[in-house]
């Protein structure tokens, strides 16, 4: 059922080249992972057209998402999500160009499209160039771009006035749970982007991340599963502990940078 929508989806003139992402792409998925599907498109597909065509293989459809990247979400008929993005390639490349050439770190995430288009497997190339720019960016980890990554998240994580610790520590206080929560999901994802930096490898995404970082980052801080539990466990329950789980994991983090 995938490979007979692929095909179809590659006759449609506006798409030039299709993508598998994720799991499924790496062949690490399980039974509740869903297909992530990456058209590269020279115009845009009118609803119409692609709603023609999937409603052939999904049992549900939502047409026209735009809360990341322009996107359909479906559940195929055999009861496995999959969804469906629609970029245009000079874009992309150009994203992932001021990453990897330019060096330009982002506050979290930084390599990810990077990853996105490495590990990606091609299923449909029409003019060669989705390869061709894999191929492109099929290199060393930069020096400078590990760099830039870990001096902007660092900055971030701890020592300057807006520094996440800092606003964890006061919306603790003031028992803004909502707060709290917001800022060590932003502190963490920088935390993360320092850590696949320094080991030189892309950054993978939003799921698993500590189980991936045991896979794939040989430099980890000592306790470092231990420590995140501990920040998990008093994040809403008690400020002074927070405080200490906050320290405990810079201290740990000084130390391998």
């Amino acid at each position: 059922m995938f490979d007979q929508l692929i095909h179809e989806l590659s006759a449609v003139p506006e798409i030039e080249a299709i993508a598998l992402g994720g799991s499924r792409a790496s062949s690490t998925h399980d039974a509740r992972s869903d297909y992530d599907v990456y058209l590269y498109c020279t115009g845009p597909i009118h609803r119409d057209v692609r709603q023609k065509i999937l409603e052939k293989y999904c049992c549900y459809m939502e047409i026209g998402n735009h809360f990341w990247e322009p996107e359909d979400d479906c559940t195929l008929k055999n009861g496995i999500d999959i969804d469906i993005l629609y970029r245009d390639l000079e874009g992309f490349v150009r994203d992932v160009a001021s990453v990897v050439e330019e060096f330009q770190a982002r506050t979290g995430y930084t390599t990810c499209m990077w990853h996105n288009l490495k590990t990606c497997k091609i299923l449909y190339d029409r003019n060669g160039r989705l390869q061709t720019a894999k191929q492109r960016f099929d290199i060393p980890y930069p020096p400078a771009l590990k760099d830039s990554i870990i001096s902007k998240n660092t900055k971030l994580l701890h020592g300057m006035l807006p520094s996440y610790d800092g606003q964890i520590r006061k919306a603790a206080q003031r028992q803004d749970l909502v707060s709290v929560n917001h800022r060590v999901a932003a502190f963490l994802e920088s935390y993360f982007d320092v850590l696949f930096a320094l080991n030189e490898v892309t950054h993978p995404g939003e799921k698993r991340l500590m189980k991936l970082c045991r896979q794939m980052c040989p430099i980890l801080p000592e306790h470092f599963e231990e420590n995140l539990q501990q920040l998990f466990s008093h994040m809403f329950r008690d400020s002074d502990a927070l405080s200490e789980d906050l320290s405990a994991i810079l201290v740990e983090l000084e130390k391998i940078l």
